[in-house]
């Protein structure tokens, strides 16, 4: 006959810690390696937008942002992106630079493609459609979720790239040429990947898809 042997106080202890450690180690190594899981991914087709003409969708790894427009604030610029998004020149795209909850950049369409990416000179390509001139004189608050088109340190060179902020930016205003605001899917953009030591990101995340919600 097999005698039982009663657990110790503290070796129920042990074990239940042990078991808590498994079950905390298990779930915090599938909450790391998905770093979605809190995100909101918004479908634009089951949100009203006053004008949709004016809606562009960027997806990207942890869902879409939704981006509007302003044509009478930069008319240009915002025409050059549209054209852009339309020609889906903006598909497999790297964020080649990002700071940390401050800034994401995107849209250097000559060495920014994924599977050709030139990390000497990704940040300087352009579109082949020459640049336009900056449109700076129209007030506007450079808030969280503000978009707008990247420069080199001149005015009049914007082009393909564009960044969206995510802070506020006061000192932005007359600065660079603005052409619209996330009004969903912010949080999703903080996702991207980004470095601590440098703003210019190896293995970069890509942009999956950009499109104008009306055609």
């Amino acid at each position: 006959m097999i005698k039982k042997i009663k657990a110790s106080r503290s070796e129920k202890i042990i074990f239940t810690f042990i078991v808590t450690l498994a079950i905390f180690s298990f779930g915090s190594f599938f909450l790391i390696k998905d770093k979605c899981l809190f995100i909101k991914n918004y479908d634009p087709q089951k949100i009203t937008f006053d004008n949709p003409k004016n809606i562009a969708v960027l997806n990207v790894s942890c869902g879409n942002v939704i981006i509007e427009l302003y044509p009478d604030i930069s008319p240009n610029a915002v025409k050059r992106f549209k054209e852009l998004v339309r020609s889906k020149a903006y598909d497999d795209v790297a964020f080649h630079r990002v700071i940390k909850n401050t800034l994401v950049q995107a849209g250097d369409l000559e060495f920014g493609k994924k599977g050709n990416l030139d990390y000497g000179k990704i940040g300087t390509g352009k579109s082949g459609l020459g640049s336009i001139n900056s449109e700076i004189d129209a007030p506007f608050n450079f808030d969280k979720g503000s978009v707008g088109l990247a420069r080199t340190q001149k005015y009049n060179t914007e082009d393909s790239q564009f960044f969206i902020i995510l802070r506020n930016e006061p000192l932005y205003e007359t600065e660079y040429t603005p052409i619209g605001k996330v009004i969903y899917g912010l949080e999703a953009l903080k996702k991207i990947k980004y470095l601590d030591k440098s703003q210019y990101v190896l293995r970069p995340d890509f942009i999956n898809s950009l499109r104008m919600l009306v055609n």
